[in-house]
């Protein structure tokens, strides 16, 4: 068994939580899933439900599995989510009328009805988030994350 140097030891220390990135990131992601959740409370949301909702506004009539890809879910947590929806009337699925093995999934009324609500309650959280950051550095800081993620992709 090898024995770290004082200088690794001191090197290692910024990876070690609580000062390590990822453990940051967490804490990060934490506090605003449940900032958000606070948020989407009133409407009987989850942050998924957001993710899934935000899908189907850019592509209503998505195939389950290109929604998996989108949002790098395995299918059956998707699924869960997805029934869920349908359950409350935000969603509906159809069978592919070329393909009988895809499913499609459409919004309703009120799921489209929920895109002139929900996206400025996201704003208000990037916004608080961010506070404090010039357009440059939220730039800035977007590409950075970007990065990160396609690095360990």
């Amino acid at each position: 068994m090898t024995t770290a140097t004082p200088q690794q030891t001191k090197e290692y220390q910024s990876v070690k939580a609580p000062y390590g990135l990822g453990y940051r990131i967490k804490i990060l992601s934490q506090l605003m899933g449940r900032n958000f959740q606070e948020k989407l409370d009133p409407y009987g949301l989850t942050p998924f439900h957001w993710l899934v909702l935000c899908c189907l506004w850019e592509q209503d009539g998505a195939a389950t599995s290109e929604l998996c890809d989108r949002l790098r879910q395995v299918g059956g947590t998707l699924t869960g989510v997805v029934d869920r929806m349908e359950e409350r009337g935000l969603v509906r699925r159809e069978r592919d009328s070329s393909d009988r093995r895809v499913w499609r999934i459409w919004l309703t009324q009120e799921g489209r009805e929920l895109e002139e609500v929900l996206p400025p309650l996201a704003w208000e959280l990037c916004e608080q988030t961010m506070h404090g950051f010039s357009p440059q550095e939220r730039e800035i800081v977007s590409k950075w994350i970007n990065q990160m993620i396609l690095n360990l992709s």
